[in-house]
């Protein structure tokens, strides 16, 4: 029987328990995350895959950024691993009677791994890793940007309060101006000219000069009936100047990590195929393909769920039995992806879109579902659809969805 190399994985350092064949503990130790520790513990593999003619099992459990380094030594010198779940390795270690320390979940990783059937580790390409970090910095981007426009607003609600009612806020004009005249006063000091020839100058679309000049004057009317709760010497006119040059290089920022990932994606299969879908975008096709990862490495599409996390919870005992809910235990960006995805194909009305079909379908049926209900069944048949899309490599098609819908 082959040794199992258990590790508990903390910050910088694992405890480490070795078992032979025999479920004997032949060691057990710390191993800390730099280079010579990681080259003494490939010197024991080698000497026991030299010693039982086979390599051993290592198995960990997976604790976010700490046992990333772990990954990459095991990547790099070609040793297969099993990347265990915390919930699922808690539970499969449970027991009435449990101390918790590092050196005992070592041990019980081990012991467990003999008496459990546990698969290796699916290692996915590194292009699935850089999209999924681009797709994670795509998200930070898309958080701070809420953050800092609601700052914004707060100071401009005290300063400029008209201003977010002339122009629209999440255009670029509106961020330009405001680094502009943040205060009615600054604006009240140039004349109609001067601002007419400002408005044109920072707006990228093609502004006519007749509607620069309407909004000119619009805004000349609302500065001069406007009454701020601070003065243009503020520090808070500076801060709110300050918000909106962050808030557009953001923007700006985003604009670059959508456009690096689909030169990364562009030919591949799965980028081909989630663009095949109406309503699916350069944005979205990516933001899946960084949170899906290599589809491959899943069985069927009911693997694909539970990723994602919208497989049913059902739970009945003797009379009692709750309502079906989703388990939520996946991958809750993805899902959030999927959800505003399906809410996009709803509103676009272009293309003609098996999965909108199926949307009112379950609107319309005796049995009303709700939004969300009916919102995530739409996600349920997408996943499948897109699991034989992708394992085939055939693109999305409307007509060739229909036979299959009407069975």
């Amino acid at each position: 029987m082959k040794h199992v190399i258990a590790l508990d994985v903390s910050k910088g350092i694992s405890t480490i328990a070795i078992y032979n064949g025999y479920r004997q503990c032949e060691f057990e130790g710390e191993l800390y995350h730099t280079r010579i520790d990681f080259e003494q513990l490939h010197l024991r593999i080698k000497e026991i895959t030299a010693l039982d003619g086979q390599a051993p099992e290592i198995v960990f459990e997976a604790t976010g950024v700490y046992s990333k380094s772990v990954e990459k030594f095991l990547r790099d010198h070609g040793h297969t691993y099993c990347r265990m779940n915390p919930l699922e390795a808690n539970l499969q270690m449970a027991s009435m009677r449990r101390h918790k320390t590092d050196i005992s979940d070592a041990h019980e990783l081990a012991k467990t791994h003999f008496k459990l059937e546990r698969e290796t580790t699916y290692v996915q390409n590194d292009y699935y890793e850089q999209m999924r970090a681009i797709t994670r910095y795509y998200d930070e981007i898309e958080e701070e940007l809420i953050l800092l426009r609601n700052r914004m607003h707060a100071i401009l609600h005290i300063s400029f309060p008209e201003l977010e009612r002339l122009i629209t806020p999440s255009s670029a004009l509106f961020l330009n101006f405001v680094q502009l005249y943040p205060h009615p006063a600054l604006l009240l000091a140039h004349s109609k000219t001067i601002i007419k020839n400002r408005l044109k100058s920072n707006t990228r679309k093609k502004l006519s000069l007749e509607r620069a000049e309407k909004i000119a004057i619009l805004l000349l009317e609302a500065a001069k009936n406007s009454y701020p709760a601070i003065e243009p010497t503020d520090i808070r006119c500076n801060q709110v100047r300050d918000y909106a040059q962050r808030i557009a290089d953001l923007i700006e920022k985003k604009d670059q990590l959508v456009k690096q990932m689909v030169m990364m994606s562009e030919g591949r299969k799965e980028y081909t195929v989630l663009r095949s879908f109406p309503g699916i975008g350069d944005t979205t096709a990516c933001r899946l393909i960084g949170e899906l990862g290599d589809i491959r490495r899943f069985k069927n599409a009911k693997q694909l769920n539970a990723y994602v996390g919208i497989d049913i919870m059902r739970y009945q005992s003797g009379n009692t039995q709750y309502r079906d809910r989703i388990n939520k235990r996946g991958n809750k960006k993805l899902r959030k992806i999927l959800f505003f995805m399906i809410c996009t194909m709803l509103m676009a009305k272009g293309k003609p879109n098996h999965l909108v079909d199926y949307y009112y379908k379950l609107k319309t049926q005796p049995q009303r579902k709700p939004h969300k209900v009916a919102i995530v069944a739409c996600i349920n048949k997408f996943l499948k659809v897109t699991f034989q899309l992708l394992t085939h490599g055939i693109l999305y098609d409307y007509e060739s969805a229909l036979p299959a819908q009407k069975s």
